[in-house]
């Protein structure tokens, strides 16, 4: 009621002041034809005006403001990839017996533009993941991922994340499966447990590599200077990061 109540006032102070000003003019030069002329040209006016605030300023406002939020996701999301992304894509891609499949599509390269990354993104989307359960670890999983917990809360309290719908859906996954691990006794787990573990791993799995896709094409459009980093970092790459920066300095650095 207050916030109403104070629009109200300023509302009848605005037009108050508009009366007195014309009332004033026409004391002073007599002259109601030149009031009213401009008067109905301003009121002529108006509707292109709302035309312009609305659609042309307030669209380009809104796209300026998306640019600057998504920068600042993309931050977050770098940070999510350098504190536990990474991690869990490299581990995941130990127990994934067809890695190879997925891995040729992911091995990013400089002179990747943006059909390329489109191409891996539609390729990993459509790739069915598997993984080998009894090559997991589910204790060091569980320990790793009960050490990030801290963080991984800190991450959702930012509400900027409910504008980014692919990393929240990663957080829920990794959250879920930290639930998962950490509510079972993990040396004795029944056959359905496993099955259930099997399949919120996978999907963990499956979210992390396409916003991975999409962190790499971001760093390669924006922050060239990440993004070689990220490049000697690739959990898909099998090479050495010796061979890894090599390469790159041949194709990045010698054009």
């Amino acid at each position: 009621m207050k916030k109403s109540d104070w629009r109200v006032k300023f509302s009848i102070l605005l037009i108050l002041s508009s009366v007195l000003l014309y009332s004033f003019h026409y004391l002073v030069f007599r002259d109601l034809h030149h009031i009213f002329l401009y008067l109905v040209g301003e009121l002529a006016f108006i509707p292109i005006e709302v035309l312009l605030v609305s659609l042309v300023i307030d669209k380009v406002i809104k796209e300026r403001e998306l640019e600057g939020l998504l920068e600042k996701l993309n931050l977050i999301i770098g940070v999510y990839f350098n504190e536990v992304g990474t991690t869990i894509l490299k581990y995941c891609t130990l127990i994934d017996p067809k890695v190879n499949e997925i891995g040729n599509l992911l091995i990013i390269d400089p002179s990747w533009e943006e059909r390329n990354f489109k191409k891996s993104l539609e390729e990993c989307k459509s790739y069915k993941y598997e993984i080998e359960f009894h090559k997991i670890d589910l204790e060091k999983m569980n320990e790793f991922l009960i050490n990030k917990r801290g963080f991984l809360l800190k991450l959702l309290e930012n509400p900027t994340l409910l504008e980014h719908e692919t990393f929240t859906h990663l957080l829920t996954a990794v959250f879920h499966l930290e639930d998962e691990l950490s509510s079972r006794n993990l040396l004795e787990l029944r056959n359905d447990e496993k099955e259930h573990l099997e399949i919120d791993i996978k999907r963990v799995y499956q979210a992390s590599v396409s916003q991975w896709v999409l962190y790499m094409k971001h760093l390669k459009n924006t922050f060239p200077y990440l993004f070689v980093t990220a490049m000697s970092n690739n959990p898909f790459d099998n090479r050495t990061k010796e061979d890894i920066e090599l390469h790159i300095r041949d194709t990045y650095y010698c054009k």
